[in-house]
């Protein structure tokens, strides 16, 4: 878990799951500002509060104020989590945040005596029940879409794609919680259905552990870039990440993976495998968005699993939240601090800097965990943009991207005496190779 956060609660609902999202950092509690917030973050804390799954994520404050400090922090959960710690944490460039747009969810509490294990997402797997407090395997020898669609239905994981016996490598080991089930598939609740049936039937057949593919199992990724938003596009369907195929790849077609992980808009659509070349599926050919969709399975597209490519097309993205620092004009470990956002370089000013934030950037430089700031600059213009100003690591920060700043401008500093350089200090082991 992330050093800073010692803490996750719901407050101000009628209930222990559902309420505002407080976080406990370096012992004060503050709300969490929604401006990021989704609901794979929100089945996230759910699951840690031991409160089911997300059912929603109201906006408008209908919990109230809170009265302590509004955390900027970004999470960036894909819903598998066993905890918020657990997610990659971005604070750096937020815009200022009120308590009138404060995070909260509402969890399904009572409602979570269902769970699907083994699979990527909380949509698909191996069917579990929860009864006399402990949680135990379905088995059905008759397991169809009728059964599947009550259960992912339950979870609020769309419809069903898919119902089937897991083989024996993903079958469970622990007690069985239900043997033999009958659905006409409208039930709202798995137990509503004929789960008394006699031992005539039973006896009948093999009843083996059941699983479900929901529609909400689908998820996108971008894999082997420099940064959560960029890098391969891969999508997880039918229980399993395949690739999308570079034919007629192009902006508004990145616009909607870029939005839909949250990575801002999209600065450049790529294709022949320039992120690598994946493996197994390929899962979309001849993509055609509009750049308006929700996700990029709402696209206009080829069949499932149709095409005529290899993963020498693979396709790929490069997103305007993908950040990078690197030293500009550097000797090493010295120079001209820059970040990459909106696919451009441009300066980090100095004010407000101090020595945690230069070491923050040092560390992830690669350059050791301490530096300095360099005050004798040249007078004049900067060039290129000045993206952020006011960078302000404190104790509660393990990262630069966690840090709080002024928001994202490209007008930050407009005079080389305001551009941050800076020079780190790398331990050295060895005196023979140090220079």
């Amino acid at each position: 878990m992330w050093s800073e956060f010692t803490g996750f609660r719901l407050v101000n609902g009628s209930t222990a799951c559902e309420g505002r999202v407080e976080i406990h950092v370096l012992g004060t509690w503050g709300s969490l500002c929604a401006s990021h917030w989704d609901l794979l973050d929100a089945h996230v804390l759910c699951r840690h509060l031991d409160c089911g799954f997300a059912e929603s994520i109201p906006r408008g404050g209908p919990f109230g104020r809170g009265t302590g400090p509004v955390w900027r922090d970004s999470f960036h959960c894909d819903g598998t989590e066993a905890h918020l710690g657990q997610c990659p944490v971005t604070a750096l460039g937020a815009s200022p945040c009120s308590h009138e747009n404060n995070a909260a969810v509402i969890c399904s509490a009572g409602s979570a005596s269902l769970r699907l294990v083994g699979g990527g997402s909380r949509c698909d797997g191996r069917v579990e029940i929860f009864q006399h407090g402990t949680w135990g395997r379905v088995l059905d020898d008759q397991w169809d879409m009728q059964e599947a669609s009550v259960v992912c239905r339950q979870l609020r994981c769309g419809e069903a794609e898919t119902a089937y016996n897991p083989p024996k490598p993903q079958r469970g080991t622990g007690p069985v919680g239900l043997r033999g089930v009958r659905c006409a598939g409208h039930e709202a609740n798995l137990t509503l259905c004929n789960t008394s049936l006699p031992e005539s039937v039973l006896a009948a057949g093999i009843a083996e552990d059941v699983g479900v593919v929901c529609w909400g199992s689908r998820q996108v990724r971008l894999v082997n870039g420099p940064g959560r938003c960029a890098g391969r596009v891969e999508i997880y369907y039918q229980g399993s990440w395949g690739t999308i195929c570079d034919d007629s790849w192009d902006l508004p077609d990145a616009t909607v993976v870029c939005h839909q992980l949250g990575c801002g808009g999209a600065v450049k659509a790529v294709g022949s495998a320039h992120f690598g070349e994946g493996s197994g599926q390929i899962w979309l050919d001849a993509v055609n968005c509009s750049g308006a969709e929700a996700a990029l399975w709402d696209c206009p597209a080829g069949s499932w699993g149709q095409h005529d490519c290899g993963h020498k097309e693979d396709a790929g993205v490069d997103c305007s939240e993908f950040m990078a620092l690197r030293l500009e004009n550097s000797d090493g470990c010295s120079g001209r601090l820059q970040v990459f956002y909106n696919g451009t370089w441009g300066s980090v000013c100095s004010n407000s800097m101090t020595l945690k934030t230069v070491s923050l950037a040092c560390k992830e430089l690669g350059c050791g965990d301490r530096g300095i700031l360099e005050t004798r600059l040249p007078y004049g213009r900067a060039s290129g943009p000045g993206w952020l100003d006011r960078v302000e690591c404190g104790e509660r920060n393990s990262s630069f991207w966690q840090c709080p700043s002024a928001p994202w401008d490209p007008q930050s500093c407009d005079d080389l005496r305001d551009e941050a350089h800076i020079t780190c200090t790398v331990t050295c082991l060895n005196m023979f190779l140090c220079t």
